[in-house]
């Protein structure tokens, strides 16, 4: 008798727990790079509205290492009962195309929730080039082929990619140097060690209000409000050159999908609120909120857009 009481009240327990309104617990935001860097201070932007939303705290843990892939490998293994998150950048959609083998399937191992951002890379000369805009740029590098160099933050890396997009876009040659970060890189740019890179937005624009960076060009769709002078890269003579990164939020696959539309609508009014809204473009974002179907179709579309480039511009694959 008492056995039965006991699995009575484990059972009435157990029900109970599953009946409890999703999320009962903190949550647990991993962001694949140190902190203070930009993607994680737009977490810890974020993080309050989106917690007060959820009604429950959530932690920033940071994992970074390996291109944002000892995160992501973190998160694709973790439980997929929606506590456990994973923000990051458009470089999630680079790494299957630029790895040899990834201990996660990129395609199958995650489900997106929403697209939190949109972010563009911004083409920057150094002040001690005699090069004032893209046509500029062009012209220097086409009378002196292989004579010009542009800066990159790791192979395969966006700026990297765009770099070769832009040279088999244009026909220029340049060569790249690769430094470990942006600002070893933006040090270089400003010590006119290189001539030009493409870069962050959020890391360049100390630089460029310093006038130790000259701004050419952006890669948006639309000029920044923090820097409007700055044509895109259509506006300055480069037909169909936009490429736009992202900071996505995802769970891990097979998520319970109200979930996942819980996750949406709580980073959605995260995004629009007046304060997260107000500092994004200093930080070199412009605010989204796609759907969960939006982001996953992008998501799929980038997976192929960049392994085509890696694959055009002949980077090495990576171990």
């Amino acid at each position: 008798m008492k056995l039965y009481v006991a699995c009575a009240a484990a059972l009435l327990a157990s029900n109970v727990a599953w009946a409890q309104p999703y999320p009962n617990k903190p949550l647990r935001m991993t962001v694949p790079f140190v902190a203070g860097g930009v993607v994680d201070v737009t977490a810890r932007l974020l993080v309050p509205k989106f917690s007060e939303g959820l009604g429950q705290p959530v932690i920033i843990e940071n994992r970074a290492g390996a291109g944002g892939n000892i995160a992501a490998d973190f998160v694709a293994k973790a439980p997929a009962d929606g506590y456990t998150l994973l923000i990051t950048t458009h470089g999630h959609a680079i790494s299957p195309g630029l790895y040899k083998k990834l201990p996660f399937d990129a395609n199958k191992d995650f489900a997106p929730i929403t697209q939190i951002t949109s972010s563009f890379l911004v083409l920057v000369a150094s002040a001690k080039l005699s090069v004032f805009s893209v046509a500029d740029l062009l012209a220097l590098a086409k009378a002196k082929p292989g004579g010009l160099n542009y800066g990159l933050t790791g192979l395969g890396a966006p700026p990297h990619l765009v770099g070769e997009l832009f040279k088999m876009t244009t026909g220029v040659d340049m060569l790249h140097v690769p430094y470990k970060g942006d600002a070893p890189m933006y040090a270089a740019l400003v010590a006119g060690e290189v001539d030009v890179g493409f870069g962050p937005l959020g890391n360049a624009l100390p630089h460029i209000k310093s006038g130790k960076l000259r701004a050419l060009g952006m890669t948006a769709p639309r000029r920044s409000p923090a820097i409007p002078e700055v044509p895109t890269m259509v506006e300055a003579g480069v037909p169909k050159f936009e490429l736009t990164g992202w900071l996505g939020l995802f769970a891990p696959a097979g998520t319970a999908r109200p979930a996942i539309e819980r996750l949406y609508a709580e980073m959605t009014k995260s995004v629009g609120s007046a304060e997260v809204r107000e500092r994004l473009p200093g930080l070199g974002y412009a605010p989204v909120g796609s759907s969960p179907d939006e982001f996953a179709a992008r998501y799929r579309s980038d997976l192929e857009l960049y392994a085509r480039i890696i694959r055009e511009a002949r980077i090495p694959l990576q171990e």
